[in-house]
């Protein structure tokens, strides 16, 4: 493995860290006593609701918060269940609610940002979020929800849906099944849903950004019944309002109604959720003409997108999931979900040519999805002599169906414009030439489905001080590709394949535990981009448009350490990933070689002192491209991916000032190839964000008042470059952004 080294800037991070103080969520306090005044803003600690309703049906429900409550001691491991973070070959991080509501996150990408694994960047073309875990691109419709695949929307879900967001790092196709929309060979994110609490919960939260967004929330929980084995959990949120981005509008409407029903030998939960999203004037990624030298970022606040732009998508999905006891030892599951769901976008992704001129063309489509995808299990405990066994059998399917109509208007007469300097033009119209299909009734595209069987083992040696599992997941992947003009079909693959796992693990003490494992990754191919861009920077449609390439399996090897001093955890880990990419050559998007990825990957989180806590990491990349087309780019690095990522975050619970809580968090990213060949890079940035909490007691209600400063030093850069496989578009920096909200627990 070539050894991973700090780049001179990367010296620059301990300056940063320094930045990064601590402080705390706020916990709450007992009553007043009996006949204080209640109607005095008296500092208080909050009492945070301790979830331990089961989110996934199961018996053992969500693992217990690791001190500090930033994370738990552990999340899923697919379909191996809920796993202490100390007791399994894998590395991965479970964000809870309070971490989540502490930092007003309003997304994935907000919660993510946390993890030193993770980068968000955007889809191709279009406002979808996008994750890169371990340098590899994890699109937003391949996060599961409760385990099941295809269930959220896909472009941006919002964090009100969401109690904890598990971040699992590496491959994972054993553990749960190939990803549908053919990412996440570096890492997998799974969201768990909300459930009642054991108290009654009734919270309103209001906020404000300084751009002119506002938001509401409610969020209500009860549980009813004889020994209250009935639960209910209400979320409702609007979002409304211009963002810190000049000119952006944007609405979010959401509702999730979760239901759950604990019984002594058999248990079962429900979800119903709807998404309504809509950005006006959405501000653009930026792709950069070959051959050009890369533009200086604009300023973070500026919009150069066409007013006559938006992207809006409704959503709306549900899902059920049962468990049941037929022994002490054993239990079965069984799990069903579906989703259907509708976009519509107005774009124009402009060019950069150089001399602070852009091209761009207009670029409409309407697509419509229905998903529906289920599973069934068996897990279970034995013991034959001296060792243990926890084995899980299961059986998985997934089916979707995506229509879509597109169009653009002229490719030779496209539309000028500045990044610097940015002047809306007239809309062009569409040409009739490049329209496929009827944006009314849009024909069927795409078809995937998968199915899968799965067979695992964890046998524990020595009292279970050594772990051993073992596994292996047959699995088939077929995708249709339609013409999108005539719905006729062009192609169809159908590939199955078995994907092992192997992992040890060892408790060297009661403190420490090392682990490796091997494991492979599965998904379908990538599919190909509707347009290219020529040397000269002219569009060119791509011949094999919207077709997929064949499923790929990507290969992972891991060695690492977890250490655990009940305040203060952490791991350390070093990998290897390796995949086939996808490339366009002649108009013709086909296999290209593959991207070997190598890493260091250092972890921690917990409250090492009372009153002070952190969470963050660093993780070092080496990526090389291998066996490409005529060995044309062999040993260069891929597109977006930079060398070193570092995130430190801090709460600091203030002295003397019961209730006030400081916090700060550092993000630093590598400079990043902007293309294939290795000519261009995007410099490295650091990003300091800021904030504070105040917990007090209001007439006897909870009143928590937040503000958070993200980019407090207003710095203007470029956040990532790609992730579309091959595609070397730029997303600009948020600029410096304050967001304020108050709680209130009734």
């Amino acid at each position: 493995m070539p050894t991973l080294r700090f780049s001179r800037k990367t010296a620059l991070l301990p300056v940063c860290l320094a930045a990064s103080f601590a402080g705390s969520p706020l916990m709450a306090q007992e009553q007043l006593e009996e006949g204080a005044q209640s109607s005095a803003a008296e500092p208080v600690e909050l009492q945070s609701v301790e979830i331990t309703a089961s989110a996934d049906a199961s018996a053992d429900g969500l693992t217990q918060p690791y001190a500090g409550e930033q994370v738990a001691r552990g999340g899923r491991v697919g379909i191996l269940g809920n796993q202490d973070y100390m007791e399994t070959p894998f590395t991965s991080t479970a964000y809870t609610s309070k971490l989540i509501q502490d930092q007003q996150a309003r997304s994935v990408s907000d919660i993510v940002q946390n993890d030193p694994s993770v980068r968000v960047a955007r889809g191709f073309g279009n406002m979808q979020e996008l994750y890169v875990v371990r340098g590899f691109t994890l699109f937003s419709d391949d996060i599961s929800y409760n385990g099941l695949y295809g269930l959220l929307p896909r472009q941006y879900v919002a964090a009100e849906f969401i109690e904890r967001a598990e971040v699992f790092r590496g491959a994972s196709a054993f553990l749960n099944g190939a990803a549908p929309g053919g990412s996440g060979v570096g890492g997998m994110i799974n969201l768990v849903p909300k459930r009642a609490p054991n108290e009654p919960l009734t919270r309103l939260t209001v906020g404000a950004e300084n751009g002119g967004q506002g938001s509401a929330a409610v969020d209500l929980g009860r549980r009813f019944g004889e020994e209250e084995r009935f639960g209910l959990r209400l979320n409702a949120a609007k979002h409304a309002g211009e963002t810190s981005v000049d000119n952006e509008d944007r609405t979010l409407d959401m509702f999730a109604l979760g239901l759950d029903y604990q019984g002594d030998n058999f248990r079962l939960s429900a979800d119903i959720g709807h998404q309504y999203h809509f950005i006006d004037a959405p501000r653009p990624s930026v792709s950069i003409a070959t051959g050009i030298p890369l533009p200086s970022a604009p300023a973070a606040k500026d919009n150069f997108a066409q007013p006559w732009t938006f992207s809006k998508e409704m959503q709306t999905f549900g899902t059920v999931r049962g468990e049941y006891d037929f022994s002490d030892s054993v239990t079965g599951w069984l799990a069903v979900g579906a989703r259907r769901g509708e976009e519509e976008n107005r774009l124009a992704n402009p060019t950069y040519v150089g001399a602070d001129t852009t091209t761009a063309y207009r670029f409409d489509n309407r697509r419509k999805e229905e998903i529906s995808t289920g599973e069934i299990g068996l897990r279970g405990r034995a013991l034959t002599g001296q060792v243990s066994h926890q084995w899980v059998m299961s059986a998985a399917t997934f089916r979707a169906e995506e229509r879509n109509a597109f169009g653009g208007s002229a490719y030779d007469n496209l539309l000028a414009g500045s990044l610097d300097n940015p002047y809306d033009v007239p809309i062009p119209d569409l040409l009739p030439k490049n329209i496929n299909g009827s944006f009314s009734d849009p024909n069927v595209i795409g078809r995937t489905s998968t199915q899968s069987l799965a067979i695992a083992d964890t046998l524990g040696f020595m009292e279970d001080r050594l772990l051993v599992t073992l596994g292996a997941r047959r699995q088939g992947i077929e995708t249709k590709n339609y013409s999108a003009a005539t719905g006729d079909r062009d192609s169809r693959i159908n590939r199955y394949e078995t994907t092992p796992v192997g992992g040890v693990l060892y408790k060297l003490t009661d403190d420490v535990s090392i682990y490796a494992n091997y494991i492979e990754g599965l998904a379908k191919g990538d599919t190909a981009p509707w347009t290219t861009r020529r040397p000269d920077g002219t569009i060119e449609a791509v011949s094999n448009a919207g077709q997929t390439l064949a499923p790929h399996i990507a290969k992972q090897t891991e060695i690492g350490l977890k250490y655990d001093s009940i305040n203060l955890g952490g791991s350390l880990a070093v990998f290897r990933t390796e995949r086939p990419i996808g490339v366009v050559t002649d108009s013709v998007f086909r296999e290209g070689g593959d991207q070997i990825n190598r890493g260091i990957e250092l972890l921690l989180f917990g409250e090492p002192a009372s009153g002070i806590r952190l969470l963050g990491g660093v993780t070092l990349l080496d990526t090389e491209l291998s066996d490409t087309n005529n060995g044309d780019y062999d040993g260069n690095h891929a597109i977006g991916v930079p060398k070193t990522q570092a995130n430190v975050g801090g709460e600091w619970d203030v002295p003397g000032f019961a209730g006030l809580t400081l916090t700060s968090r550092v993000v630093y990213t590598g400079s990043q190839y902007t293309d294939i060949d290795n000519d261009r890079e995007i410099p490295s940035w650091t990003r300091l964000d800021l904030g504070a909490r105040y917990g007090m007691k209001v007439q006897d209600r909870d009143v928590t008042l937040r503000a958070r400063l993200d980019n407090a030093t207003g710095r203007d850069y470029w956040a990532s470059t790609g992730g579309y496989p091959g595609s070397n578009y730029l997303v600009l920096g948020a600029p410096r952004t304050l967001s304020v909200s108050a709680t209130v627990d009734f």
